[in-house]
């Protein structure tokens, strides 16, 4: 099997990891919740699901029951194509996604076409955020600081949902998100405690 990803040093990653940097976490979201959640797969069945139902009940009216069954049919046909194609679209953003926690940073190769890497360090994240379902699956978003901006439909659908005007990039449809928190709040905290060594302004010195 060809591996469209077979020239990466370190799966999840364009390039090695240096000496004093380590892999924490990795994970990939899942097909079905991806699909369910950022998808809308549910409204979606149930959109035509509503209007199988509405033709059976006009047809129903002047038509024999077998006969009205007949012509919700295609809108059954035509719900189940949109969602496979959904399911289809889902699996593949899962197959191309790695998520990567180091004791550094947020790594996210995300992308189906065109693949991209986005790095974000620590010191770069102000707040985190949990989305958390009953299955054990949830989305983290992360909010940035300073001027640091993605652009939402490049990075969709990892994201937070909605949030536009400051894109919240995310580890979408994760299993266990409450362990994966749990991995990041430990290490953002340990990292944010490290203290950051800026070049000093040069000083000229006086022959003496």
């Amino acid at each position: 099997m060809h591996d469209d990803f077979k020239f990466e040093p370190v799966r999840g990653l364009p390039e090695a990891l240096p000496p004093d940097e380590h892999i924490l976490w990795q994970g990939s979201p899942s097909a079905w919740r991806l699909a369910c959640e950022a998808l809308m797969l549910p409204w979606v069945a149930g959109y035509f699901a509503v209007l199988a139902i509405w033709r059976l009940g006009v047809s129903s009216v002047e038509l024999p029951l077998a006969v009205a069954a007949g012509h919700a049919v295609p809108f059954l046909v035509l719900g189940a194509v949109c969602c496979a194609l959904l399911l289809g679209i889902a699996a593949v953003q899962a197959r191309g996604t790695v998520y990567t926690l180091t004791n550094k940073r947020v790594a996210m190769r995300i992308g189906a076409a065109l693949t991209v890497t986005l790095n974000l360090p620590y010191t770069q994240i102000g707040s985190a955020s949990i989305d958390l379902r009953k299955s054990g699956h949830g989305t983290i978003a992360f909010e940035l600081l300073g001027e640091t901006r993605l652009s939402y439909l490049m990075t969709w659908p990892h994201v937070r949902p909605w949030i536009m005007a400051r894109t919240q990039p995310s580890l979408r449809s994760i299993p266990e998100a409450a362990a994966v928190a749990e991995i990041f709040a430990e290490a953002a905290e340990c990292r944010q405690s490290v203290p950051q060594v800026a070049p000093a302004h040069p000083i000229a010195l006086a022959a003496e």
